[in-house]
Parts: structure tokens; C-alpha cells; sequence
């Protein structure tokens, strides 16, 4: 009986430094590569990927010291069906467990970009590719003949459909976000902020959103005094109502590729439905992509008798009822 006793009490002290020295091996195992290095490592979960996959992918990127203990932690915790793909931002200073769980949750890294008021798709483009968020031929690619809304729906003549619905904001992304993905973002969001009120208004005005965002993008490209673009969008509207050209400056540009600041008689001549000097009427879409305040300068133009508006050499507007009195302004504001 004793040396039965003596036997047991070997065993459970043989276990308790078994267990002592496995639970020391995980501890250890488990802790940071390095305290002192907080600096990010970018590594990408791809679908499909099994736990071990994961482990091998950060332990080669010296994020974990031990691929085995990582699936023990993983597997004791049911996680194996959970850790998600994404692009994730680690850092060698990271717990082990802390990298489990921001697996687990999704906690992928994020990007930002801010959208500019007036960009066109192909400035995007490149903006987003200079940022390296996106390639911009693959985000053109996309734009191509993106139409997910029915008001976005725009005939042949429109090089990029969604020209004009890709709303300007700060976005906050997902790292490795794809160019399709960005492009949804974008116009998803110019969906929510055109709200219910902002659609009643512009049926009320006999425009459909369309219309309302065509016009928002020659006042938004016209406009350089905030206080102007009421007045600008009712100069539009007035001209359209007595059927005469719009005549903006900001089509031609449109058309040449660039901001052209003296334009000639030559190039409002410019064969090309987008010019508002030879077509009546609205051109086939919009020349950018407006921001609000243009938008809501359609919404709730400027009463006015204006028909007709010249810029002066610091950008501020000079408007007239009448052509013999923009012609006067014209030679005003050119001295």
C-alpha cells in the first residue's frame, strides 16, 4: 500500500512538472517576438486558408515563435472555422492571443482616402493609385459601365457610366479592398447622402436625379466663390427654361482633358455632345463628380432674372440680365 502510495504521489508530481513545463512552453510561446518593435507588418489572410496556413504565414513573417502553439490556442478555443481573410496590420510587440482575436473578429487594417469636391472618374483613378489603394486602370475598368442604380443609366456617348455618382468624401477601407469594391463604396454612398427630401425637390422641379446631378457638376466646376453656386445654378436652369445654350466654359474643358483658363472661339467649337456652345440642352452626363453644396444649389437655386455670368482674373463672378450688359462686364473684368 506505501509503495502504492509512493507511486502515485511520483506520477501526479511527474504530471504537475509535465503540466508546469507545457503550460511554461505555451506561456512562453505565446508572448510578443519582441517588446520593443510595435512597427506594423502588413500580412494578407486569403480564403480558404486553414489555421496551420495562417500560423506558417505570421511565423514567417517572425509575428508568432511557435506555428504548433498558435493551432493549440486556435483549435482549444473553436476558433478554426473563424479566422477570417483580410489584410491585417500586426506588430512583433503583439501578444499571440491578441493576434488570434483580431483574426477572429475581422479587425482587418484600414486605409484612408479623402475624395475632393469636382474630380472627374479617371482623377479619381489616379488619385487612388497614387495613394496605392487601387490600380487605376482596373478602377476604370470597373467605372466602365457601372450603372447599379436605375437613375445612373446613361447612353453610348458616356465614356464612364457612373460619372457624377461617385460621392466626394473621407473613406475609411479595408486594406486590399478591390477596384470593384472602392467603385461600390462610392456610389452606395452618394445613394444614402441624395436623401428622400433631396429626390422630392428635385421632382418638384420637373428634374430627374440625373439632371440634378449633371447640373451640379457645371456649377460645381464653374463655381470658385461658395456663395456664387445658387446663383450659377439659376443662371443654368433660367437658360434652360428659355431654351437657350448653356455655354459652359467648364464642358469645353471637359472635353479638352484640362483646365484650359482662356478659352478661343475654335474650341467652342469642338465637335462633341458634351459641348454646351453648339448642343442645347443638358450634355449626356456629368462633367465631375459634384459635392453637396453644388448639389443643393440645384435643389435650391437663386431666384434670379441672371442669364449670363463672367468670371473676373481672381475667380469671382460678375452676373447680367442681358447680353449687351455682359458684354460691358466682359470688358470690365478684362482690365
Amino acid at each position: 500500500m506505501q509503495l502504492s502510495n509512493s507511486l502515485m504521489t511520483k506520477s501526479i508530481l511527474a504530471v504537475a512538472v509535465i503540466s508546469f513545463f507545457i503550460a511554461a512552453l505555451i506561456y512562453g510561446a505565446a508572448q510578443p517576438i519582441s517588446f520593443s518593435t510595435s512597427e506594423p507588418v502588413t500580412i494578407t489572410v486569403k480564403q480558404g486558408m486553414s489555421a496551420n496556413d495562417i500560423g506558417i504565414a505570421l511565423s514567417q513573417q517572425g509575428l508568432i515563435k511557435n506555428v504548433t502553439i498558435f493551432r493549440l490556442l486556435v483549435h482549444w478555443q473553436g476558433l478554426e472555422n473563424s479566422l477570417q481573410a483580410g489584410e491585417y496590420s500586426l506588430a512583433r510587440d503583439m501578444k499571440m492571443q491578441k493576434i488570434i482575436s483580431m483574426l477572429a473578429k475581422g479587425e482587418v487594417a484600414y486605409r484612408q482616402v479623402t475624395i475632393p469636391e469636382g474630380l472627374t472618374i479617371d482623377q479619381i483613378a489616379t488619385l487612388l493609385e497614387t495613394k496605392q489603394m487601387a490600380n487605376a486602370t482596373k478602377f476604370k475598368a470597373a467605372a466602365q459601365n457601372y450603372q447599379p442604380f436605375a437613375y445612373i443609366q446613361a447612353d453610348s456617348r458616356v465614356g464612364f457610366k457612373p460619372e457624377g455618382f461617385l460621392f466626394p468624401d473621407t473613406y475609411r477601407v479595408p486594406r486590399g479592398i478591390s477596384e470593384e469594391e472602392l467603385l461600390r463604396v462610392m456610389v452606395s454612398q452618394f445613394d444614402s447622402q441624395f436623401t428622400p427630401n433631396m429626390r422630392e425637390k428635385a421632382s418638384k422641379r420637373g428634374l430627374s436625379i440625373r439632371e440634378v446631378i449633371i447640373l451640379a457638376s457645371l456649377v460645381e466646376k464653374e463655381a470658385r466663390v461658395e456663395a456664387e453656386r445658387p446663383l450659377i445654378a439659376g443662371v443654368f436652369l433660367n437658360r434652360i427654361k428659355q431654351a437657350m445654350p448653356l455655354q459652359s466654359c467648364a464642358t469645353i474643358q471637359y472635353i479638352l482633358g484640362y483646365p484650359k483658363a482662356e478659352l478661343t472661339i475654335k474650341d467652342t467649337e469642338i465637335p462633341s455632345p458634351y459641348n454646351t456652345y453648339l448642343n442645347m440642352g443638358l450634355p449626356p452626363g456629368p462633367i465631375a463628380n459634384a459635392g453637396i453644396a453644388s448639389i443643393m444649389a440645384v435643389l435650391d437655386p437663386a431666384e434670379t432674372d441672371y442669364l449670363y455670368f463672367v468670371a473676373d482674373s481672381n475667380g469671382i463672378h460678375h452676373f447680367s440680365k442681358t447680353y449687351e450688359e455682359h458684354l460691358i462686364t466682359i470688358e470690365q473684368v478684362s482690365h
